[in-house]
């Protein structure tokens, strides 16, 4: 129950990214979110919108775990986790190190749970 809990969570949270990136990412929130201006904002856009459909897939793969027949969700949920986390240290790397704490770690700790069980 935990592990589907945290699943939730973080399929919720690129949904979130999906939002912010393809849609709000020029508007006041989304340039907020990201730390960027109006210049900035109108120069990427179009990057953040691609970026923001990879998060829509990962959060698509992580419901997809969800809804799965017992045998595949196990699976399902480590390889899109595993995504998440590489996203995550990746974006921590190259971009910000707080995606590391928002979302890494999380995939981290759901890949940790999702095992356990």
């Amino acid at each position: 129950m935990i592990a589907k809990i945290l699943i939730t969570l973080i399929a919720l949270l690129h949904v979130y990214f999906l939002v912010l990136e393809m849609f709000l990412w020029d508007k006041p929130a989304g340039m907020k979110a990201f730390g960027n201006n109006a210049e900035k904002a109108k120069l990427t856009k179009v990057l953040a919108q691609n970026q923001g459909l990879y998060n829509g897939f990962l959060a698509a793969g992580l419901i997809w775990s969800l809804l799965a027949p017992a045998v595949y969700a196990t699976a399902l949920a480590n390889f899109f986790l595993a995504c998440v986390l590489v996203a995550g240290i990746y974006g921590g790397i190259t971009a910000s190190k707080k995606i590391i704490y928002i979302q890494a770690l999380p995939a981290l700790l759901g890949l940790i749970v999702v095992n356990l069980v």
